[in-house]
Formats: C-alpha cells, structure tokens, sequence
C-alpha cells in the first residue's frame, strides 16, 4: 500500500532542484528519503518520473507515492530520559531540544519514541498506532519540556479527552524578537497548512482549526521580551504562529522569523514548563514543571549582559 500526494510548486520554487524542493514543502521527509522515492520511480509530473536533478517549474503538480511505514522499523533504543513522574498509568517525560518524539519515513530511529519503547518495555498505548505508541500529544522537534506518555489505552483515552476539552494546563516560556507592546495579551486565529509554502503553518481566513493563545510578559530585554504562553489549543506551530503573526517571532525560529539568529541556537527558544491534569485512574489533579534547559538559562543571561 502506499500514500499518493500531490504537491503544487508555486513561484518560490521555481527553477529549484525537485529533490531540494519536494524535501523543503515535506518537511516530515528527510531529503535523502525524497531522493530514495525519486531513484525509485515513485515521484512523477505529468504522469512521468522525474530525476532528482530536474528543476521545478511554477504551477505544475508533482505526485508522489509514498509507501506506507514498516512497524518492524521500530524498535526499542536505550536512551538516557529525564523522567519528571511516572507510574502504572503515564509517565511525564522532560523532551530535550533537537529530539524528535515519533518516527516518520527518512527518521526511523533516534527518536523519543524509540526511548520509551525500551523505557517502557513495549508497555504502552497503541491508539495512535505501532508508529506512535504511547503518543497522545506532541511537541516540536525544536521545543524542549514537559510530554505526557501513556502505558495503556485508558489513560490515553483519558488524557485525549481532557485535551480535547481545552482542560490540560499547558504552558510555556519562549523568547521572542522585538519588544511586545502590552504585558498581558491573547491571539486568536485559525492555523491551517500555508497555502504557499507546505513547510509551514500559517493563520487562515478559510478552513484551518481554532487557536488561542495568551501571553504574559516575565521581562523585557533590548530588542528582545521574555514571555510565558498558555495555550487554550494545541495546533501545529501555535505558539511559532501567533506570535509571528503579531511581529515578534521567538529567537531561532528559521522558519517563521529571521533566516539566521543573533545567537546561534539551533530552533526556537521555545521550553514546555508546565503541564496541569487530572489523572486517569486516581482523579487527582497533577502539575509538573519542566526546569528551563541550559541553552535557555545562558541565553537569558546574555540578554542580560546586553541591558
């Protein structure tokens, strides 16, 4: 079985290399796996193969057949976790920056995911799936902090249901470009996929799904504001979004603010601190707090330096 996509190349991708441009709208893909489905024939425009060398034209449609994932690829790796809590139920797992939290085709090994499979010992939620076990909620790749993981089909049934009612405490500390003019403010706007570039998210007048995120200012730095976000959703990139769309993008996002950062970090200086619920076999409310990661703390004391 395989997955057909259509991806529509629009003028940013002009004259570009199909590989380089198939792997910049795919950002779940590594290159070098849009590479592999092109040796292999299964990326076409105008119902012919294409070479990885051939270069993109405005307005025309590439197909790809993308196979489906290979459960046995998942498999258990030791990796060294920071483990806030855990239990028969969930354990709360302190996700650094850099690590991605499933696999996905071209990222098969090396992820969180792999980690609790090992962790855990198999023992663990598959209502997402064998590529997802345990996997009820997610963060970016780039955003370190708090994840919740369940063991068993009725604490993620639990945890899904409170997320989807907007009642799980969520929040976050970030540092965002430019100097936000109130202390205290709330963005709202649907967030669905760019129309004009794949890669990223974007806040959209027509389709999409509801957004809502609230921001306090912790302080205020030359050229910079520290911040904490509570988020009422959960969507792709909400934070990145938001934030970007009223100006003030957070330091290090390439993909919603500058190309390179003043303080060379790799992504956002985006941390998950917070995380609030209700436990799914006692009842309890329980909150856990992500300490900030080091990166975060030194990148603070520079802004610090620079008053």
């Amino acid at each position: 079985m395989s997955e057909r996509r259509e991806i529509v190349f629009t003028e940013d991708y002009a004259s570009m290399r199909i590989d380089r441009a198939l792997a910049a709208l795919l950002p779940e893909f590594s290159r070098s796996y849009i590479r592999e489905l092109i040796d292999a024939g299964a990326v076409e425009i105008g119902g012919k193969a294409v070479k990885p060398s051939r270069r993109a034209e405005a307005g025309e449609t590439a197909v790809l057949r993308v196979p489906d994932p290979e459960p046995a690829a998942i498999l258990p790796q030791a990796m060294e976790l920071t483990i806030l809590y855990e239990d028969s139920d969930l354990l709360i797992v302190d996700k650094p920056k850099g690590l991605t939290v499933h696999p996905a085709p071209g990222h098969e090994d090396g992820t969180l995911v792999n980690g609790i499979l090992a962790h855990c010992k198999g023992e663990l939620s598959g209502i997402n799936g064998v590529m997802r076990p345990g996997i009820v909620h997610r963060i970016d790749k780039d955003t370190s902090g708090a994840l919740i993981i369940c063991k068993n089909d009725a604490a993620h049934r639990c945890i899904a249901e409170q997320l989807k009612e907007h009642s799980i405490t969520r929040r976050y500390r970030g540092i965002v470009i430019g100097n936000v003019p109130r202390d205290d403010g709330t963005i709202e706007g649907n967030i669905g996929r760019n129309p004009y570039d794949r890669k990223k998210m974007s806040i959209v007048r027509e389709g999409g799904k509801p957004a809502v995120t609230h921001y306090h200012v912790l302080k205020r730095y030359s050229g910079y504001t520290y911040c904490e976000f509570s988020l009422e959703t959960g969507r792709t990139h909400q934070i990145r979004v938001h934030m970007a769309s009223i100006g003030h993008p957070l330091v290090g996002d390439s993909v919603y603010g500058p190309a390179r950062s003043a303080f060379h970090i790799e992504g956002q200086a985006l941390h998950a601190m917070v995380i609030g619920f209700v436990h799914p076999a006692t009842g309890e409310y329980l909150s856990f707090t992500a300490p900030l990661p080091e990166y975060f703390t030194e990148l603070l004391q520079k802004l610090e330096h620079r008053q």
